[in-house]
């Protein structure tokens, strides 16, 4: 790589990293202070920092760019490094609370976009629609302020297994003596993690061992522990080798994609590192209630297609793990794609539709306000059926829904996934589970497709919302749910403070709220006409 292609690089690293960490920011501890630029032809917005007073500047709306501190002799621009240190001062004039392990983390990311742009620069990215879609997150999460952070290891330990960087790699395969097993989920799930040697062309267990499929990154990061070298010393656990063809890694990164006709899975591995709020471990408390909350599901499920609706569920069918490393060595098998989609459908990312990628349906699409209306149709109603049929809160945030599209690029299903952030009905008290949906359903999958949408095709910004507003009212006038009337006549919606929950150091499965502006109340009906209704605030 040259100079040029580097100063390039390192510029696009900046751009990337600073945007949602400038969302963070300003969403959770700075407010509006009017526009200096205002007749200049650029979209400039002033904010007042709440810590100190300051006024900073930023370009852009759903993904500020362009940072400035206002100074005595005027705007003074600021570097990555610079607005990473003002938000750490900032923090902690707001907070009176110190922390040096976020700076470090946002300066992890950053490095690790770099890294990643390289990579993939030098890597083909898979032709697989629905892969490309899952490998396609370069931002990450636009509301985290260090979505890209990999613990500080050194680049070389993490991108081998990185979905960012179109990594592809070989599963390992361990063998674990049959009297170590821990595992639920009945002779389905069992099989269908027994099937991935034969999907992946992997060793076989020998006789009075079972097959223990592990993430190679996570047995480099846990195979030192005293529990697991001394399973491997005395034989409990063997080194079996690992498999010839390749799993893809998903948006998760510690989930993998197995596209097999003998397998056709996608399997979850504990991850020692912390990505975004938490340290992606397979927690044995989570573990032991998976099949009681994928069973309540899927049960919701079947009873949505029993009403012709074509949302599914992909079910986490079990886990198998050794007792003496429960959470460590944990894999977890979920159902594939094939036997869920719609036939001649194509499933992809919704975050990807969000951040957008080559190729991108939304990106593509002539009747934006059409494959809208189309995304609300297949996302919104069975979210709230689940929860005013059921009282279960899907965790339907971009991350875990996927959305199929047919040949012209337009929505006819929404998949769900990931028991582990669904809740159940003795999970919640009622209101808390409804702020849960609201802020998973709205906040963060709803209003980052529209505002996506939005920006890809300004003219239809004023009608977005109001659409979004009918697709709720047709649900309310057809199922008995209060909480729809309350949602569009409230003044705000829960935003999650994942800046201030990670400076607090709150613990990962925390979620603290703060007021937004909400665009679904009182909106008129979403007419084409350019005189319509005006452009909401979000």
């Amino acid at each position: 790589m040259d100079r040029m292609e580097s100063v390039d690089l390192n510029a696009a690293a900046d751009a990337y990293a600073a945007a949602p960490l400038l969302n963070c920011l300003l969403r959770e501890a700075a407010e509006p202070a009017g526009g200096d630029g205002a007749g200049s032809g650029t979209d400039l917005r002033v904010h007042r920092l709440r810590g100190s007073g300051r006024l900073l500047r930023v370009r852009g709306g759903r993904l500020p760019e362009h940072p400035e501190l206002r100074a005595a002799d005027g705007w003074h621009p600021l570097s990555h490094t610079e607005l990473a240190k003002l938000v750490s001062d900032e923090l902690g004039r707001f907070t009176g609370v110190p922390n040096d392990e976020l700076p470090v983390e946002i300066t992890d990311s950053r490095d690790a976009i770099a890294a990643l742009l390289a990579a993939r620069a030098a890597t083909d990215p898979p032709a697989d629609p629905y892969l490309l879609s899952e490998q396609s997150l370069v931002m990450g999460h636009p509301h985290h302020p260090a979505p890209k952070a990999r613990g500080g290891a050194p680049a070389g330990s993490w991108l081998p297994y990185a979905p960012e960087a179109h990594a592809r790699f070989p599963l390992v395969f361990l063998g674990l003596r049959e009297d170590q097993i821990a595992q639920e989920g009945g002779p389905a799930a069992s099989a269908a993690i027994d099937a991935l040697a034969d999907a992946l062309d992997g060793p076989r267990a020998p006789a009075g061992y079972r097959l223990l499929p592990a993430h190679p990154w996570q047995l480099d990061l846990v195979g030192d522990r005293p529990a697991v070298r001394e399973a491997f010393a005395d034989g409990r656990l063997l080194r079996l080798g690992a498999s010839r063809r390749p799993a893809w890694p998903t948006a998760s990164i510690r989930t993998l994609y197995v596209p097999d006709a003998a397998a056709d899975v996608f399997v979850k591995f504990s991850l020692d590192v912390r990505i975004t709020n938490d340290v992606r471990r397979l927690w044995r408390h989570d573990l032991l209630k998976l099949r009681r909350t994928d069973a309540a599901v899927e049960a919701g499920f079947a009873a949505l297609r029993r009403t012709g609706s074509a949302a599914a569920w992909l079910p986490d069918r079990g886990y198998r793990t050794a007792a003496f490393a429960f959470e460590e060595l944990a894999v977890l098998v979920r159902d594939g794609l094939r036997a869920h989609t719609v036939p001649g459908a194509t499933p992809l990312l919704a975050a990807a539709l969000a951040e957008g990628y080559p190729g991108s349906p939304p990106t593509g699409t002539t009747d934006p306000l059409r494959w809208w209306r189309a995304y609300l149709c297949q996302v919104v109603p069975p979210v709230l059926e689940l929860f005013a049929r059921h009282g279960i809160v899907l965790e339907a945030h971009l991350q875990n829904t996927l959305v199929a599209v047919d040949a012209d690029g337009l929505p006819v299903q929404a998949l769900f996934r990931d028991a582990e952030g669904v809740k159940l009905p003795a999970d919640l008290p009622r209101a808390d589970a409804w702020q849960r949906l609201v802020y998973c359903l709205v906040v963060n999958n709803l209003m980052e497709i529209a505002g996506a949408l939005a920006g890809r095709h300004p003219d239809i910004a004023p009608l977005l919302w109001p659409a979004a507003r009918e697709e709720f009212l047709r649900y309310g006038t057809t199922r008995e749910l209060p909480e729809i009337a309350e949602l569009l006549a409230a003044a705000t919606l829960p935003g999650k403070t994942n800046l201030l929950l990670r400076w607090t150091r709150a613990d990962g499965a925390d979620a603290r709220y703060l007021p937004l502006p909400n665009p679904l109340r009182g909106q008129g009906v979403a007419h084409p006409d350019p005189a319509g209704p005006a452009e909401p605030k979000t």
